[in-house]
């Protein structure tokens, strides 16, 4: 194979390689951010469901994934907050980080976090993430939201105003 010498005994080049191949094998899905076969599924892989899409309908005993952007090195974060949804019909079933960089972590390097969630019993529920970044929120970790919900003050020698408020998306969950 001509492509893989030229990458061979540089560990930039196969981490190239690596992407190039992955991209090549995301890039045959059916160009939405639904999976092949539709946007429900009640065995094998949960749904995946795209960021902005806040109104969910599941089947009990399904799981869905909700997958975010998220870096550390920039104090940004995403967090699961109240109100949760109702445990009789959706549960969390945590979150996974996977790291843009690979399994060799890169300083500044970005990843993804995945919420992951199961379908209970029927009826309505709601779930709220919250989006910190270092302008939204202060005192926050990859563990430990903001005391507060609301705009952070920064300490002020005069006249400084507060940061913006965090970015909050509210899902809401039927499951039939």
């Amino acid at each position: 194979m001509r492509t893989a010498s030229i990458f061979r005994g540089s560990r930039g080049g196969a981490a190239i390689a690596a992407a190039a191949l992955l991209a090549l094998a995301t890039g045959c899905g059916s160009g939405t951010d639904e999976p092949a076969g539709g946007s429900t599924s009640t065995a094998g892989r949960p749904t995946s469901h795209p960021v902005k899409d806040t109104s969910i309908t599941a089947e009990p005993g399904e799981r869905f994934t909700i997958t975010v952007h998220q870096n550390a090195s920039t104090r940004e974060y995403w967090y699961l907050v109240d109100p949760e949804p109702d445990s009789s019909v959706l549960v969390s079933r945590g979150q996974d980080y996977a790291s843009d960089s690979g399994d060799e972590p890169m300083p500044g390097a970005g990843g993804r976090l995945t919420f992951t969630f199961e379908a209970k019993g029927k009826g309505t529920t709601r779930f709220t993430l919250l989006h910190c970044t270092f302008t939204t929120c202060q005192g926050n970790t990859s563990t430990r939201p903001p005391e507060t919900t609301g705009p952070s003050t920064t300490p002020s020698t005069g006249a400084a105003s507060p940061s913006p408020a965090p970015e909050r998306i509210t899902y809401t969950v039927t499951v039939d």
